[in-house]
This record gives C-alpha cells, structure tokens and sequence, in this order.
C-alpha cells in the first residue's frame, strides 16, 4: 500500500469516529429534549392553558307538557388571538393570549312558553377565564358555573327569540378552535371576526378557510361567514411555532458527517492541485474542530436566543480552522480556501435546517454546485500518476 493510500484510509479512520460521535451526541439531544417535553409540557399547559376548543352554546326548554331544544339562528363571533412565545429549556411553546366574545339567538319555536337552560361551555377545563360576561336579553341572570361550564336560565315566550350573550380572556397553547356542534352541524346566519398579533396563519386539517381576510398590522383580520351552512369541518387556527432549539441542534448534528464529508473532499482537491501535504493528524483536528460547533450548539442553545448561538459557535469553529491551518499551511489558505469551505459546508449548510422544507432542496444545490467545481478544477489532473511517487502532474 503506498503512502497515499495510507494516508487516506486514516482520512477515513477518522471521518467514521467523528460520525459515530455525532450520531452519539444527535441521540444525547433528542433523548435531554424528550424528557424536557415530558417534564415541561404538563407544566407550561397547567400554569399557561392547554388548547383550547370552543364550541357552541345550547338551549333546552322545558314546559309543562314536554322539553325540547332551542334552535339556534344566529351566531356573531369576535375572537382575538394575541401570541406570545415562552421557552422552557430546550423548547419554545406557542402559548397565546384569547378574547371571546359571542352573540347568540335562539328561538322558541314551540306554542307554549318555555323555561330555558342556556349552557356555554367552556374551551378548557384547566384555564382561567378573567372577566367572564354572561346576560340573556342583556340582563345578568343567577349562573351555575364548574370546570368545563357556565349555565343560566330564563323564561322564553312561544314564538320568540332570546339572546345568549358571553365573553372572556384566557389563555391558551399551541392552537384554538371553535366547534358549531354535532357532527354535520347545521349553521344558520354565522359570523366570526378574528384578529391575530401574528402573520403567519395556518389553519389545522379539517377546518374552514376564512371566507375573508385582510392584512393588519403585524397580523390578519380574518372573517368566516356562512348563511346557511351544513358542514362536519370546524375552524380553528394553529399558532405559528419558534425554531426549536433542541430538535434543530439535533438534527444538525444527525446530518453534520454530510458537511464534512464535502469538506474533506473540497480540501483534498485544493491541496492536490495547490501541492500542500496534510497529514491524517491535521485531518483529525479539522474534524475536532467541526465537531466542537456542534457539542456547543447543543449546550448553549438551552441559555440563549438559537440564532445568537448559532453565530457564536460559527465563529468560534471557525476560529479554530483558520487559526489552526494558518501554522500549519499558511494565513492565505488558512483563510481563504479552508476558511471558504467550512463557512458554505458547516455554517450555511447546518444554516438550511432553520428552514422548513427547503432543507433538502437548499444541501442538494449546494452538492450539485460541488460537484461541478471539484469537475471543473480536476479535470487536467492525472490520476494515474497520483498513487507513484512524486508530485501529481497537473496539464
């Protein structure tokens, strides 16, 4: 085996020691960021709200001859939705803040007149509801009120309507919803106004997209209006989530052997054709040195903003390599070519995880164009002669 072929078979050595050590803290992160989740979530959900799920309200009346239920004709709406992110360790959790305010008409269709029980339940069994608005017919009623609703009763005339009127604020996680009732429930003249703090809107599956929408502010004004509808699908709005930090320094740490794996083989070009000899323990360093933006990101990303410490272990990876590689090859390629590729290979590639679905999209660009250059810039070069003694021939 020649000297070349030695050197490069330790090359490899130490690439498959330091994808087993990534793989190895990639596991250590998803398993400190599941128990976090465990631990957390029960907590953030007890002292914040859970998610909260609206539906609407009911009215059965009661007579001397027979009890039925009230139909329901209409149904005005407000909700505002105002998000605020907090983060518990490794994990940024959706929570937001929720003000409801609902009008409903329900009629006495029925010849006789009836004692109505009107009962409004409540989104969440563990929230608070702070100024809690119940009348009928805008006047206060005596109200029965537990965990999970608020009931009130009143007289309702044969033939004539009553208006259940109620409002809160509260709060909430992740996402809100509203139900109309049963399953391929029947609507009558509804209309819900909703206001959101935040742009990015997205509607959970089996709901109804706005009938209107409109931008304000830093949020949406958003309208669903329906005059007559009969539908299984419900509304609801899920609250755009933060970067993660733990899943994401996870998963950058899951595919880290990628970006250096284009990083040796972008350096072992350079140094072909530029004629400097490294040698495997150089390699080895290269690769500590990689790996350490990882293990920091890990650790770090639990005390500060993802993006800030993202910056930081950048630089400091960096700083490693280049200061490195400046004694031992020399400043110019310390900075320019070393420096070059790890700032495409490690920085901007981990960079494209922030990213949702263009992740994939965005390193396969990147190979492509690497490809083509690493072609470019070896075309000229006889491999025949690389494995014999001596300097390769360039043409």
């Amino acid at each position: 085996m020649t000297d070349m072929a030695k050197r490069i078979a330790a090359v490899c050595v130490i690439y498959v020691l330091t994808a087993f050590a990534w793989m190895f803290l990639a596991g250590s992160v998803e398993d400190r960021t599941g128990d976090a989740r465990g631990r957390l979530e029960g907590k953030v959900a007890s002292s914040w709200g859970s998610a909260q799920e609206q539906s609407a309200p009911r009215a059965w009346g009661k007579s001397e001859a027979s009890a039925q239920r009230l139909p329901l004709e209409s149904s005005k709406i407000d909700v505002s939705l105002d998000l605020e992110h907090r983060q518990k360790g490794l994990l940024w959790y959706s929570t937001y803040q929720v003000g409801f305010a609902g009008s409903y008409v329900f009629r006495n269709t029925s010849d006789v007149p009836q004692r109505v029980e009107f009962t409004f339940d409540l989104p969440a069994a563990n929230a608070v509801y702070d100024d809690l608005q119940y009348t009928i017919d805008g006047q206060q009623v005596a109200t029965v009120n537990n965990k999970t609703s608020v009931s009130g009763v009143a007289n309702v005339d044969p033939g004539k309507t009553a208006t259940l009127a109620v409002g809160y604020r509260s709060r909430g996680l992740d996402n809100w919803r509203y139900y109309f009732g049963e399953e391929a429930a029947q609507v009558r003249d509804f209309t819900m106004n909703m206001r959101t703090n935040f742009a990015d809107i997205d509607f959970p599956e089996s709901t109804l997209s706005p009938t209107q929408k409109r931008k304000a502010g830093s949020g949406w004004e958003l309208q669903w209006y329906y005059k007559n509808l009969i539908s299984k699908f419900q509304i609801g709005m899920t609250m755009p989530e933060k970067p993660q930090p733990g899943p994401l320094a996870g998963v950058i740490s899951r595919f880290a052997p990628v970006s250096l794996l284009f990083f040796f083989f972008l350096l072992t070009i350079i140094t072909t054709i530029r004629k400097i000899e490294l040698h495997p323990i150089n390699y080895f360093f290269l690769a500590a040195a990689f790996f350490s933006f990882h293990l920091l990101l890990a650790y770090l990303a639990d005390h500060i903003s993802i993006h800030i410490a993202f910056a930081i272990c950048s630089a400091v990876s960096i700083l490693l390599v280049v200061t490195y590689l400046r004694l031992v090859v020399g400043i110019r390629f310390a900075a320019i070519e070393a420096g070059g590729a790890q700032l495409v290979y490690l920085v901007l590639f981990s960079y494209a995880f922030f990213f949702k679905g263009f992740t994939g999209l965005a390193v396969t660009i990147g190979a492509i164009l690497s490809l083509f250059v690493a072609m470019q810039l070896t075309g000229r070069i006889k491999w025949g002669e690389i494995a014999e003694p001596g300097v390769p021939s360039i043409m």
